[in-house]
């Protein structure tokens, strides 16, 4: 209950830096990626972490080389 708490939390604030998704769809988009990633284990964990950075990397990647992303 508490992890599904945390990640709705997670998922509102991330998507009030995400253009194209509302406060409350990344709430529950926090709150169900709790679940799975629980499901997963710490294999799953930690690949979702490295694929996390990895992604984080990439879009910093496209906004200094100045594509930026596409309004939509």
């Amino acid at each position: 209950m508490l992890g599904k708490v945390i990640g709705a939390i997670a998922g509102e604030r991330i998507a009030r830096q995400v253009g194209g998704m509302s406060e409350t769809g990344g709430a529950l988009l926090g709150a169900s990626a709790a679940v799975v990633l629980r499901r997963l284990g710490p294999v799953g964990l930690l690949t979702a972490a490295v694929g996390g950075y990895a992604l984080k990397r990439y879009l910093a990647k496209r906004r200094a080389a100045g594509e930026g992303m596409a309004p939509g």
